[in-house]
């Protein structure tokens, strides 16, 4: 083998393993440093002081099998505090946030019409069982829905409507 088919190849062969590293590296990165989700005293406490319920199911039309959420998304009032709980799961990804919106919508395209209006309730940081306090300053009850988005790449996750 001579110099020049060995760089060849070298090159071509780096080029083929950054690419399917770098998409596991997205993928497999908030898996490793995902925090811990809520465990099942939280959650019994949570349903225990439940205002409202929602649902995030696999099928909505904007989800998809890699992009969606699945369990009981469970508004509660603690000690004064108010709370947004799942138990379930979303499907792992980078920079998900959580919103309440001012309508239920379950596409990209519906959630980027109304976003301007939806308030962050703030970052997703365990993908499983996870608990958001929401600041004082938001009154929950004026968002009849919640919704999971993907910041970095502007990607519908998942969403319920609360009652």
């Amino acid at each position: 083998m001579n110099k020049k088919s060995f760089s060849i190849g070298l090159i071509v062969g780096g080029l083929l393993g950054i690419i399917p590293g770098f998409g596991l590296g997205v993928y497999f990165l908030p898996i490793i440093i995902a925090d811990e989700g809520a465990d099942e005293i939280v959650i019994s406490q949570a349903m225990d002081a439940a205002e409202r319920r929602g649902v995030f199911k696999r099928d909505l039309q904007g989800s998809d099998s890699l992009h969606y959420g699945d369990g009981d998304i469970i508004q509660s009032v603690e000690n004064g505090q108010t709370f947004l709980t799942l138990k379930g799961h979303v499907t792992p990804g980078p920079d998900y946030k959580l919103y309440l919106t001012p309508k239920y919508v379950d596409t990209k395209a519906g959630f980027e019409q109304i976003k301007a209006q939806s308030v962050r309730v703030g970052d997703i940081k365990a993908f499983e069982n996870f608990r958001l306090s929401l600041p004082a300053s938001i009154d929950a009850n004026d968002y009849p829905a919640v919704l999971v988005w993907c910041e970095k790449f502007s990607m519908f996750i998942t969403s319920a409507e609360l009652k």
